[in-house]
């Protein structure tokens, strides 16, 4: 089949889009990623294979006015179903592509969508109004019953989503990385001059609010000593106050972000991973982020705040440890109980659970997709 995987980013770092369009290339289809072009960026670009067209619109650089975002998405649109009616099938990701899709439908393009969330796409901001999740459940509950097939990332989202829209419950294809043999690294304790009788516990990923962070912060700022260290790495604007805090506790250190083709080599520089999501949307409270996906194909032992998913993984594969509340004293018990557990046999588990929660085990799911359609 002629597929266009759309997503209405600059796909510059959508692993899980990169991934699902490699996978559909294994069974021979025709699979072309379409996003939105900002300056700097090439046009039309190959990336490991896969060929892109970034659409330029002539209303891009104009104002972010909710009007005008009605103004860029209606040229987006012309422009798309101008280019690509010929094709035959359309993978939208997230709420925003299967809009796209759902009118190009209108257009009597006789066209077979997927729609892949990648969230919880009603309440996927923390602290969100009242107002704004009803606003976007009326709009995906009058969009989603267009699609032809229907993909969640976590299961407690495929089950919401049957329940709240009344349809068949999803396809569940976690975020998960390639499977790969990580070896371990140690770059972290030759970079920032950290100890090897040091534990590392590492926080990599968005630096926002919403995630835990201040929380962490918190907690390795008052250690009595400085046998546990804090390493976060990645970009967000939480980042100058790490930084800022990395000068003033021994406990806390800030690495800049890294490639994602070299990512694993420094998160296997680490002895522990941290997902310490706050209970603050339902997009958060339902999560399986690919984060800790990344942690276990790495090697590393997870601690996770208490949210429904992360806790169901962690408990049933036996990786880690979890938090019993989102408190600076609940994370420190978890620290400490970690520490407490044998730590070549948590690993141990680890490596036996990065087999199964692994891409290769997620596209067979896909497979199963696209041999519906």
């Amino acid at each position: 089949m002629k597929i266009i995987n759309l997503v209405l980013n600059n796909f510059t770092n959508d692993s899980r889009v990169l991934k699902t369009t490699k996978s559909l290339q294994k069974l021979n289809h025709e699979v072309l990623v379409v996003a939105l072009h900002e300056e700097g960026l090439d046009e039309f670009e190959t990336i490991k294979g896969v060929d892109v067209h970034r659409i330029k619109l002539t209303s891009r650089s104009w104002s972010k006015n909710k009007l005008i975002q009605a103004v860029k998405l209606t040229e987006f649109i012309v422009r798309f179903i101008s280019t690509y009616r010929e094709y035959e099938v359309l993978h939208c990701n997230d709420l925003d592509g299967l809009l796209v899709g759902v009118l190009c439908k209108f257009t009597r393009w006789k066209i077979k969508l997927v729609y892949d969330s990648h969230e919880f796409a009603i309440n996927d901001v923390p602290y969100q109004s009242a107002h704004s999740i009803k606003i976007k459940y009326y709009l995906e509950k009058s969009l989603i019953r267009f699609a032809d097939q229907v993909i969640c990332v976590s299961d407690s989202i495929a089950n919401e989503y049957a329940k709240l829209y009344e349809i068949t419950k999803p396809h569940l294809v976690l975020n998960c990385p390639n499977y790969t043999e990580q070896p371990k690294h140690n770059i972290f304790r030759k970079s920032l001059g950290i100890r090897e009788d040091q534990k590392i516990f590492l926080y990599q990923g968005g630096l926002n609010k919403g995630r835990g962070i201040e929380l962490l912060l918190e907690a390795f700022e008052g250690l009595e000593n400085d046998n546990n260290v804090l390493v976060c790495m990645g970009y967000g604007i939480l980042k100058g106050k790490i930084q800022q805090k990395s000068l003033s506790s021994k406990n806390i250190f800030f690495h800049q972000a890294v490639s994602p083709s070299i990512l694993l080599n420094y998160t296997s520089s680490a002895d522990y991973g941290i997902l310490f999501y706050e209970d603050s949307c339902l997009n958060h409270r339902y999560c399986s982020p690919n984060k800790i996906f990344e942690y276990l194909m790495a090697g590393l032992p997870v601690l996770t705040s208490n949210l429904l998913e992360m806790k169901r993984l962690v408990e049933n594969e036996s990786v880690g440890i979890v938090a019993k509340e989102n408190t600076v004293e609940s994370f420190k018990d978890a620290v400490e109980n970690s520490l407490k557990q044998k730590y070549a046999e948590i690993t141990a588990n680890v490596y036996t659970a990065r087999k199964k929660y692994c891409w290769e085990e997620q596209e067979k799911v896909l497979f199963k997709v696209y041999e519906n359609i």
